[in-house]
């Protein structure tokens, strides 16, 4: 297959997509790497029907890379994940709205074009978490206390474009992790960024049935196949705080691996989602594969602790509906 990977320089060194082009160039696919926030494109060239199998995004949320994505993906080319889908968890003030409407349990979303515009809310609503509406990688995500400490703020987050605000959710300072890869689900925990002063040490963790489905049901609302979600356990019970296209799949046993497999796999369907049963049967040990990519660099097939099969978003739960209804998260 020959791929075409848009990475940025923020991710030129980084393991994620780094080792995958590494793997699949070892498996002999032809990979293609275009830097569209420091090179001249000729896009007649770069984006033309037939020239790759799939293309693929790593780039931050801010930059040229999802318009280059779409592009391809309006001459007909597949992506990975699919353009709009991407589109629809990178703008934030979207991913919200799609979220609620869906009725995922996501918090009260507020936008502003400019900070002191969220001077309006009411005091009842702080503490606030403000992030910008394009933000990645935890770019100038700020807890704010209180109005007189947004005031303060302004001039930092002046700067940051649309803005969005979320009533706090408290919680142990611990953000959970889940990562969707070929149809299978992993969960870690870290540390917070809004409390770097609680220690927790990044793991793995098991997956409860709650959160599985309710991880499925945001591959199946927003459309996307590699995607990660982060979770808060609030008071009232899971809250999802962030949907990313493409994370850095971190402490999944074999990521490297498994999202080359699955990049591939996306590539041949034209983006289709995965066979469900299918993924299901993959996590159990048994049965050799029988795709071209051949087994892992030391002779094993990858290991299948703490594997997740993605249920269907049908099989989701009637209380987790009723409870994604809620206000107040």
């Amino acid at each position: 297959m020959r791929l075409c990977f848009l990475v940025e320089e923020q991710y030129r060194y980084d393991g994620m997509p780094v080792e995958v082009i590494r793997r699949l160039t070892a498996w002999g696919h032809r990979v293609d790497v275009l830097r569209p926030g420091s090179s001249l494109l000729r896009l007649s060239e770069a984006v033309r029907t037939g020239s790759h199998d799939a293309w693929v995004l790593k780039t931050v949320s801010g930059g040229p890379g999802l318009t280059l994505l779409e592009a391809a993906a309006a001459v007909g080319l597949t992506t990975v994940n699919d353009a709009r889908s991407i589109r629809g968890v990178r703008d934030k003030v979207l991913a919200a709205v799609i979220g609620r409407s869906h009725g995922l349990p996501m918090p009260v979303t507020y936008a502003a074009a400019r900070p002191d515009a969220l001077a309006e809310l009411p005091e009842t609503e702080f503490p606030l978490v403000v992030k910008p509406a394009d933000g990645s990688s935890g770019r100038a995500v700020r807890l704010v206390p209180s109005p007189d400490r947004l005031a303060e703020l302004a001039g930092e987050l002046s700067g940051e474009g649309m803005l969005i605000a979320q009533p706090y959710v408290r919680n142990s300072g611990i953000d959970l992790k889940v990562y969707c890869v070929g149809g299978e689900l992993y969960a870690t925990e870290r540390c917070s960024p809004l409390h770097p002063d609680r220690p927790a040490h990044e793991r793995r963790v098991p997956l409860s049935a709650e959160i599985a489905g309710m991880a499925a049901e945001v591959g199946a609302v927003y459309g996307l196949d590699l995607y990660g979600v982060d979770v808060l356990l609030g008071p009232d019970g899971p809250v999802i705080v962030d949907v990313n296209d493409f994370p850095s799949f971190r402490l999944v046993p074999d990521a490297v691996e498994r999202v080359a497999r699955a990049v591939l796999e996306l590539a041949r369907t034209g983006g289709a989602r995965p066979n469900m049963d299918e993924a299901a049967s993959r996590t159990n040990g048994t049965g050799p594969r029988t795709d071209e990519t051949g087994p892992t660099a030391d002779g094993t097939e990858p290991g299948t602790a703490d594997i997740i099969p993605l249920p269907e978003p049908a099989r989701v739960s009637v209380q987790f509906r009723a409870t994604a209804a809620g206000e107040g998260r």
